[in-house]
């Protein structure tokens, strides 16, 4: 034991325990995993050799390292299905107007008085005065030519004068395809609480049903959860949103930057939302005007649709007529047209404008949004 410290304390052995320190701190150092700053967790954190931008992977149980997981991207119902399901639910909610209408013609006595009662009927679905005295006159003169009142028979000349006043010819198709190698530009404008930034994302369901290339513009700046809400829709079905992180930014340069993105990366369609304005602010109105001559400085504009809430009948119509004024409507959005008995807005706001109702919204589901077709819209009124 003397022997054993006595060596311990002499030069040689300091140096051997020297040696063998080092070599210890020379193997632990070079240990994969455990080189400086790399391995260690901090609290609340993660290894400082993770990426946390890139997606992160784990390992199934042989051991195998899973991809990265994406989050699940709805699939947004084809207009096909669509349009038999709110045939469905037009029925249900305005079959008051059909019927009323069918029992006054039934009759087997239409005398003046009736007839009155028939054109009232009409006047109080929105259908217009202008319009509705013109049905009832072509209605009475085929019963007096034709001496019948069988109801099966004053139906189908009620629903093929309802579809000519509707005027199928008018073309109802949306720009959704890419044109001279640009993408189409469809600028959305409404009245507040027409649920017209629900519609751009709604109409971006439908776009991308049809396997469009979607793009959206967040221009509604103004309303703090505008962006936010918009963002929400597109991303649902896998959307970019072009947006502003400014509250109360220009609207006309974010709609400018949503169309040069959406020139850039290949969008079929750039979807631009705009804030509601009344149609009586006139100050409102110009705003939208600039935005409009905005966004053509970069690219035409080829759709501008304009979200009218079908249960506000007449005023609706007022809007409607100012609003095509300012950014000279192409197509109209009909909303919320299962609240209301007065399916005539539809033929009004056609014959006020000069430009056919596009598509109508008929709930609160992601997919209760379609294209228009007089045909199926005239049926379930007569259903």
């Amino acid at each position: 034991m003397d022997t054993v410290l006595d060596f311990l304390y002499s030069v040689w052995g300091i140096v051997v325990l020297v040696g063998v320190l080092l070599v210890g701190l020379l193997v632990g150092f070079l240990r994969p995993g455990r080189r400086r700053g790399h391995g260690r967790h901090e609290a609340g954190g993660v290894p400082a050799d993770v990426d946390v931008s890139a997606p992160q992977t784990g390992e199934d149980e042989t051991g195998q390292r899973e991809a990265p997981k994406r989050p699940t991207l709805e699939r947004p119902e084809r207009a096909g299905g669509r349009m038999q399901r709110l045939r469905a639910r037009l029925a249900r909610s305005n079959n008051a107007f059909g019927r009323a209408l069918l029992a006054l013609l039934s009759t087997g006595h239409l005398d003046d008085d009736a007839w009155e009662d028939v054109e009232d009927t009409l006047i109080a679905s929105d259908l217009g005065v202008e319009a509705s005295a013109q049905l009832v006159e072509k209605l009475r003169t085929r019963v007096q030519v034709e001496g019948t009142h069988d109801e099966a028979q004053m139906r189908a000349w009620l629903r093929e004068d309802l579809i000519e006043l509707i005027d199928p010819a008018m073309d109802r198709r949306i720009a959704s395809r890419r044109i001279d190698d640009r993408p189409a530009v469809i600028l959305v404008v409404g009245v507040n609480g027409t649920g017209k930034t629900t519609t751009v994302g709604k109409l971006a369901r439908v776009m991308v049903a049809e396997d469009r290339k979607v793009l959206l513009g967040a221009a509604d700046t103004f309303r703090a959860a505008a962006a936010d809400q918009l963002q929400t829709w597109g991303a649902r079905v896998g959307v970019d949103t072009i947006r502003s992180d400014k509250e109360g930014a220009d609207p006309a340069a974010v709609a400018f930057d949503a169309v040069k993105a959406g020139q850039e990366g290949d969008a079929d369609v750039v979807l631009l939302d705009t804030a509601g304005r009344l149609h009586n602010k006139a100050n409102l109105m110009d705003e939208l005007g600039k935005i409009k001559r905005v966004v053509e400085k970069r690219s035409p504009i080829d759709e501008v649709l304009l979200v009218l809430d079908a249960t506000t009948g007449q005023n609706g119509l007022k809007q409607a007529e100012v609003f095509a004024q300012v950014v000279d409507v192409t197509g109209i959005v009909l909303t919320k047209l299962d609240g209301t008995a007065k399916g005539g807005i539809v033929v009004a706001v056609q014959r006020l404008l000069g430009v056919p109702v596009k598509l109508v919204g008929l709930g609160e589901g992601p997919d209760d949004l379609a294209p228009f077709d007089p045909a199926t819209f005239v049926d379930a009124l007569l259903d």
